[in-house]
């Protein structure tokens, strides 16, 4: 087959900047889907994207324009989700950058510029909202000459919301992008082994694995054995075909081309992200360049209401793993809590949608600890350990340090709102390492503790500058810091659930302030309630739940005060001994009152 004939590309931009309409125009201009059947975010399949307005799950689709082939993966634009870009750029030619000429280049366009970068890719930037009012087609257009050294011809103003101009981004992706490379060639198309890489996966309860490929070498016929070179297994191409954006059955996925895989495989663990599909009848010697394994940099609890729901809670995520390589978990047990799993995610906002997956998709109701990130522990004896909560963490007396997890952030703001963004940077207890400018705008690079971003940074950073500021981080490295575990005592039980890490300075202050919102959801019980905060044996806060009091003297209609003082007397006696052997019933909402502290 010939793949002149084929272009291979995707849209990355900052997040809400319009890649999915700028997809759904593309759709609709080369006839891919008709008129009747089109909506907007045609791309975003799932619920939750259509209700939060934002791409989770990266999306291929073939269309056809001027006798061409045209390959199209749309991306996610949240800085979470940058392992899914990563994964779309191993397996297109061509980059369509869009930026927002309302908004102009932002943290996250940064970003994905270098990434593209990185993978030697034809970058096409595109100017997308140029019919707004609020455009500014001139200085967005100066940013980007200025970002990516082309010359302001090679810019193409869009709206994706009308279709303006939509036909010229399909006309360059052709004139400008390259044909699909192949990665090695014999002199024989029929010796040519096939590799193709597995970009994404998604496991369907009727079919079973649906592989999404992009063919380097050779090509996959209908039926055929294949084999996944990193997971050494074997299995039958039961159906393949291009998206469009249904499946379309072919005969064979050809060389060049994007398309899907059905598959005999039961579990995804055979069919890994990044793995190479080759055929048993030819296999390759070589795999593809795969993508490196992304660590996560959070992780939390998730326990179900009823332990009778644990088994359907790691199905549950066994499922959502296939098609999320960043999910990693093991399991966890709690004595307050039951048994449950440690999750690791990419970052908050990952958490939230997986949550909000398990809940609506399998039905669960789910408990969620304090989100914390892992930590590196040097013992007195030489031993390396790491943690990944509080309540792992050794006795002190053998630990010789302790070193966290710190990023390395990329902040746009207006240059007249830095000094509200580096006050905040320095209350997380990082520090500005460069300071430099795009036009009217200051790009801050900083250095800060991963722990102290991970709750309400973000939210303080857009209500510090106004929803203005844009943000972007990568993890560098761990450093050894003054660190402390912090306990919580439920009427003098400790709370493993609730134990946090974190510097000595700011123990105190955690303490008071989480003691403060326990006495807030903790309903009263019939007998006093203490909540303490704890480092090792020594309390730091203290709050007191004052117990419900039934008046036992109502029934006395004298005013004898010495059968009042009796009863009186009696009652205190009962709850002294309640409190002993009470039990208190804690909320789920205890277990989150560290993601708002302020």
């Amino acid at each position: 087959m010939n793949t002149d004939k084929i272009r291979n590309f995707c849209i990355i931009a900052h997040i809400d900047h319009g890649k999915s309409t700028l997809a759904d125009r593309m759709m609709e201009l080369t006839d891919t889907v008709e008129k009747r059947e089109m909506k907007a975010q045609l791309l975003d399949s799932m619920e939750l994207e259509r209700e939060k307005g934002i791409t989770i799950k990266l999306t291929p689709v073939t269309i056809q324009w001027k006798g061409y082939t045209l390959n199209l993966i749309d991306t996610p634009g949240h800085v979470d989700f940058s392992y899914e870009v990563s994964r779309s750029l191993q397996a297109v030619e061509t980059a369509v950058l869009v930026v927002d000429a309302t908004q102009g280049i932002q943290a996250q366009t940064l970003s994905n510029v270098y990434l593209a970068l990185e993978q030697d890719l034809e970058i096409l930037p595109v100017i997308n909202k140029i019919d707004l009012p609020a455009a500014d087609v001139e200085k967005v257009s100066a940013e980007i000459v200025n970002l990516l050294g082309c010359k302001k011809e090679d810019i193409i103003g869009v709206s994706a919301k009308t279709g303006l101009n939509v036909e010229q981004v399909l006309d360059a992706i052709i004139e400008r992008g390259p044909a699909p490379r192949v990665v090695e060639q014999t002199t024989s198309a029929a010796e040519t082994p096939t590799r193709a890489l597995i970009f994404d996966s998604y496991f369907d309860d009727y079919r079973g694995v649906v592989l999404y490929v992009r063919t380097f070498n050779g090509r996959i016929p209908k039926n055929s054995e294949i084999r996944m070179m990193a997971a050494g297994t074997n299995g039958l191409a039961l159906e393949v075909g291009i998206l469009t954006p249904k499946m379309s059955p072919k005969d064979a996925l050809e060389e060049g081309n994007i398309g899907y895989i059905v598959t005999n495989l039961k579990t995804t663990r055979e069919a890994k992200v990044g793995d190479t599909v080759t055929l048993v009848k030819n296999p390759a010697s070589t795999p593809l360049p795969g993508y490196k394994h992304v660590l996560p940099f959070v992780y939390a609890g998730f326990f179900p209401v009823s332990n009778d729901q644990y088994k359907d809670l790691k199905e549950a995520l066994e499922k959502l793993a296939l098609s999320d390589s960043a999910l990693v978990f093991e399991p966890e047990n709690s004595p307050v809590l039951g048994f449950g799993l440690r999750i690791g995610f990419l970052g908050l906002l990952h958490m939230d949608i997986i949550k909000e997956r398990l809940e609506r998709e399998f039905n669960l109701d789910l408990i969620i600890t304090n989100p914390s990130t892992n930590y590196e522990v040097t013992l007195q004896n030489g031993e390396e350990l790491e943690i990944k909560s509080a309540a792992d963490l050794p006795d002190i007396s053998v630990v010789k340090e302790i070193r966290e997890p710190w990023v390395k952030g990329e902040i746009i703001v207006p240059s007249s709102m830095i000094g509200n963004v580096l006050n905040l940077i320095n209350e997380k207890r990082g520090h500005q390492t460069n300071l430099s400018y795009i036009e009217d705008r200051a790009v801050i690079d900083f250095e800060a503790p991963m722990a102290n971003l991970l709750t309400d940074f973000y939210d303080q950073l857009k209500s510090a500058t106004s929803g203005y500021a844009s943000f972007n981080y990568e993890l560098c490295g761990y450093r050894a810091e003054d660190l402390v575990r912090v306990d919580f005592l439920v009427a003098g039980s400790k709370m493993d659930a609730l134990s946090v890490m974190c510097h000595r300075s700011e123990a105190d202050a955690i303490g008071r302030d989480v003691t403060k919102k326990l006495k807030e959801v903790i309903p009263r019980q019939n007998f006093e309630v203490a909540l303490q905060a704890a480092i090792g044996a020594r309390i730091i806060s203290r709050e007191t739940i004052g117990a419900y009091r039934k008046d036992v003297t109502v029934k006395i209609h004298t005013g004898d005060r010495d059968r009042k003082a009796k009863l009186l007397e009696k009652q205190k006696r009962g709850k002294a001994r309640m409190k002993r052997f009470g039990k208190i019933d804690i909320p789920s909402e205890a277990f989150t009152v560290m993601l708002k502290r302020n």
